[in-house]
């Protein structure tokens, strides 16, 4: 499945996050940042489905919530990071 990643600086911005995208109808899923994106290991993630991150972003800039870095899963188990 392709999918793309926007950081989040805690969980708490993680689901505020994904409250917010849901509200607007895009699927969402809270996951872990994957260790090869996030050095210290620590970390959550709001993963959406690949093609709704330009929406997402735009929406979520409209709303106030910050978007740190985004990436996309490029398939083959790695990740390219996004120019917001």
């Amino acid at each position: 499945m392709f999918y793309d990643l926007i950081l989040c600086r805690s969980l708490t911005y993680a689901q505020r996050t994904a409250n917010a995208l849901g509200r607007v109808g895009i699927w969402t899923r809270i996951v872990r940042t994957p260790r090869s994106i996030s050095p210290s290991g620590c970390g959550y993630s709001v993963r959406v489905p690949r093609g709704s991150l330009p929406a997402a972003i735009k929406m979520l800039e409209q709303v106030g919530l910050p978007v740190k870095a985004a990436y996309f899963a490029n398939g083959l188990g790695g990740y390219e990071e996004v120019e917001l």
